[in-house]
């Protein structure tokens, strides 16, 4: 009788085991490393005004899935930080940006993924460019075509009043004159700064996995779990 009774409360004790586990398991979402995250730029940035620390939302444009599994869905709201601000210099040097993810949370299941993640690809910021394995933002600096043309501009000007005034060999003087002048102009000129408008497209990509618990959306503080990838 008793042999009967351990047996019964041994495989009560592993049902409820098992269901835990099962719970548990069904309770966890886990975005995998190496997911590409297209997302929307909610909040403009600027390199001109914005600084390192400052916060920007973003939203997800298409669903990533894990594990035959949706688990960001689309909509989900992204919180980031911008990390790294050069503003536009002289010559050809553009301004700069870096952005990171912090958080992604869900809509629906109230579950928060705290991601690394790369930027790969900015789409809808006029000449703005991702570059270096940081994924830093360069804005449209001036081309070396854009220099030269200023200068012969310039020469050409400078080269015609010196004719008017001196003859041929005054036109080679203005025409050094406005070269001069011209690349005086250039070295003063800044650069373009880089400007993230809203609706532009970030393409991110999840660095290391990270597994966040499905939570009521009643509770602010949900649970989340980074995997030790």
């Amino acid at each position: 009788m008793r042999r009967t009774i351990r047996i019964t409360l041994a495989a009560l004790s592993m049902s409820v085991v098992l269901s835990a586990l099962a719970l548990s398991a069904d309770d966890t979402l886990t975005l995998p490393a190496g997911s590409t995250l297209h997302v929307r730029l909610i909040t403009t940035l600027s390199s001109r005004t914005s600084q390192n620390g400052d916060p920007w939302i973003g939203r997800v444009e298409e669903p990533v899935f894990g594990g035959g599994q949706e688990v960001v869905p689309a909509n989900s709201t992204v919180e980031g930080r911008v990390t790294f601000v050069k503003e536009a210099g002289r010559v050809k040097s553009a301004g700069q940006m870096r952005l990171v993810i912090e958080t992604i949370t869900t809509p629906d299941e109230g579950a928060r993924y705290s991601v690394i993640a790369s930027l790969e690809d900015a789409q809808g910021a006029e000449g703005a460019k991702v570059k270096g394995e940081e994924g830093t933002i360069q804005g449209p600096g001036k081309s070396t075509k854009d220099a030269a043309k200023d200068a012969g501009i310039g020469a050409g000007i400078g080269g015609a009043g010196g004719a008017i005034m001196n003859g041929g060999s005054g036109a080679l003087y203005g025409a050094a004159i406005g070269a001069t002048v011209s690349l005086i102009r250039g070295i003063l000129k800044r650069g373009k700064d880089v400007t993230l408008p809203q609706g532009m497209e970030l393409t991110f990509v999840i660095s290391r996995a990270t597994t966040a618990r499905k939570v009521s959306n009643h509770s602010s503080q949900p649970l989340i779990v980074p995997n030790a990838q």
